[in-house]
């Protein structure tokens, strides 16, 4: 997971820091970053390549020519843009592999609402991965993302099977259920609940 523990400019800022963060988690969550990429500080170089290597994915191919201007005001467009086209960019062939390292496949079974052995199918890609269940693994991979700021790998697990306040004394996990859709109210409440927390300290 990315854990960025200082900033270089343009990244001094605290706005352009947390986009870019942002952008750094949900890339890693869902798989486009390579296996073992240590990010520690965050800076220009850092950055772009992160960059290319979503690029490689077939995402946001448009915004290269773009961070030559690293002024603030551009760089705030280009972080905005990235985040949008991550947010919009379903890649289950990258993802599968990514949260099944990240939650385990039981718990990622039960997220989807569809079996173990249909996970090892699609994750191996024996199988196509239906749009419905490829929409509910990116939701999953942003959700993710946001918690990968305050939590690591075990602690994101814990989170989704823990009762929270803000849902109603239910489990994340609660939420999530009966092949539901990333548009309905239920994981809607679950996502804010993690873009809430990457944007402050975890509770």
């Amino acid at each position: 997971m990315i854990r960025i523990e200082s900033a270089k400019a343009p990244f001094t800022s605290p706005r352009l820091a947390f986009q870019a963060v942002t952008a750094l988690g949900r890339a890693d969550a869902m798989g486009l970053l390579p296996a073992g990429e240590n990010i520690e500080t965050l800076d220009l170089s850092s950055f772009r390549r992160a960059v290319r290597h979503i690029q490689g994915a077939g995402i946001a191919r448009n915004i290269q020519l773009e961070l030559g201007d690293a002024s603030g005001s551009n760089l705030e467009r280009v972080l905005e843009h990235l985040n949008l086209a991550l947010e919009e960019s379903p890649a289950p062939e990258y993802e599968w592999n990514r949260l099944a390292d990240v939650l385990g496949l039981e718990l990622l079974s039960r997220l989807l609402g569809i079996s173990a052995s249909s996970v090892r199918r699609y994750k191996g890609a024996a199988r196509t991965t239906p749009d419905d269940v490829a929409e509910r693994l990116h939701f999953l991979s942003l959700v993710v993302g946001d918690l990968s700021g305050a939590y690591n790998e075990i602690g994101i697990r814990q989170w989704f099977e823990r009762k929270r306040a803000q849902l109603g004394g239910r489990t994340p996990l609660d939420w999530l259920k009966a092949r539901w859709k990333p548009t309905q109210p239920g994981p809607r409440r679950v996502q804010d609940l993690a873009r809430a927390l990457a944007a402050s300290p975890a509770t």
